[in-house]
């Protein structure tokens, strides 16, 4: 199967050569000619089973066709747990990987994909970053052969922990920290793109969600754990995904498209409200950046609005799909402490976005919310809520005794490309 642009569907390529191109050459995104159907028909005694089968049409006739078992297995060697924490609500826990983000699906999907094809020379992954996505890329990327990683973050908006998971590998990975917002980050990933001459001199390609690669593993993971829910309870889910740069939520949407059993997608925002108020209003306008307590997704500008308005032409057909609630700073500490009050879990601030925007417009419907990170990454913030300390997990706390290697830049490719 093939992958065309958003821009112009005749721009066409083998999905494995677009996860290498990462951005088409026409500055749209990749998306599949055809979108595919039958995971409703899916029967898997696993994850990375179910994996497989769901993303095996799309790499037919491609020439990593018969890799594609050995790269999901590689990739995606941790587990997929689906929390009932109530008769029909449960938890989507997505933070059992190595960096204890959901980021470790798509990031170590793309790792092994462009491990297999970085043969013909060495390769320069070009990554934003709000928090997780950065150390997923570094963990996932780290010393593999014929591929250099660039890391942009900004200065100031990620907690602690997230900065150590981005600056204390060294090696092959470079991190960047940017006097700046996420989307002047992004904005410099867009741009290095967009210029010929840097992308063919450093053999430029993306780890962002604006890369199709990074959505495989993730609109797997959502028809997964969709059928799981369907399997307890008889009841299609309602997926519930704290949204940023819309990817996870672009990822669930299709695999409802491809037939997984889900009734609609909630995107959960926090003050960013550029989604929530395309919904409200009909007419999307990017915002600056507001600075949250759910920092992972403090992006005004999100990149995957260009495939959503691509698979839904019209928003009255996208509200039969989706629907959006924002969630303030007040509302997440609330239900940070709610939750660890009536449950016994300390959660993090964006599976928190989920869990209040659920409350607000589903009610008693059934739904799984994404839980997006593990809790102790917002210590900071979650400790105080709950009156109670969080032990780090064994594989968070190792990276706190590593030393940390970054440049300070301004928010210009200048100041980027001076220091490769």
């Amino acid at each position: 199967m093939k992958v065309r642009s958003t821009r112009d569907s005749s721009l066409q390529m083998e999905l494995s050569d677009a996860i290498v191109e990462g951005l088409a050459s026409d500055g749209g995104l990749f998306l599949p000619t055809n979108w595919g159907s039958g995971l409703e028909s899916i029967t898997a005694t696993s994850f990375q089973d179910y994996c497989l089968q769901a993303l095996s049409p799309f790499f037919k006739g491609d020439e990593l066709e018969n890799d594609l078992s050995g790269i999901i297995d590689r990739a995606l060697n941790f587990p997929v747990s689906l929390n009932f924490y109530e008769q029909n609500h449960a938890l989507l826990e997505l933070y059992h990987g190595p960096t204890c983000a959901f980021k470790d699906f798509g990031a170590r999907f793309l790792a092994e994909v462009l491990s297999k094809k970085s043969g013909t020379g060495k390769l320069t992954i070009l990554v934003a970053t709000s928090g997780d996505t950065g150390g997923a890329v570094a963990s996932a990327f780290h010393n593999k052969p014929g591929i250099n990683v660039a890391i942009l973050f900004p200065k100031g908006k990620v907690s602690p922990l997230q900065e150590k998971q981005l600056t204390c590998w060294g090696d092959n990975v470079m991190s960047f920290r940017v006097e700046g917002s996420f989307d002047d980050c992004q904005k410099m990933v867009k741009d290095a793109f967009s210029d010929k001459s840097l992308r063919q001199k450093f053999n430029l390609t993306s780890a962002n969600s604006i890369n199709i690669g990074r959505l495989l593993p993730q609109m797997a993971y959502h028809g997964y754990s969709s059928q799981l829910f369907f399997e307890k309870t008889g009841s299609k889910p309602n997926l519930v995904i704290p949204t940023g740069n819309l990817g996870n939520g672009f990822g669930a949407l299709w695999a409802k498209k491809m037939g997984a059993p889900i009734d609609k997608v909630l995107l959960a925002t926090n003050e960013n409200r550029s989604v929530t108020n395309f919904f409200e209003t009909g007419e999307f306008k990017a915002l600056s950046s507001v600075e949250t307590l759910a920092n992972a997704m403090d992006v005004g500008a999100p990149s995957n609005m260009e495939r959503l308005n691509d698979l839904y032409k019209d928003l009255n057909e996208l509200k039969k799909d989706s629907l959006s609630q924002s969630v303030s700073d007040s509302e997440i500490l609330e239900e940070i402490k709610e939750a660890y009050q009536k449950y016994g879990t300390p959660i993090c601030p964006h599976t928190a976005v989920g869990m209040r925007a659920a409350k607000k417009l589903l009610n008693d419907e059934p739904y799984i919310i994404s839980a997006t990170a593990h809790a102790s990454k917002f210590k900071e913030i979650v400790e105080p809520a709950i009156g109670s300390k969080i032990m780090l997990p064994p594989k968070l706390s190792g990276l706190l005794e590593k030393e940390s290697f970054y440049f300070d830049i301004d928010a210009s490719l200048e100041a980027l490309f001076k220091k490769f």
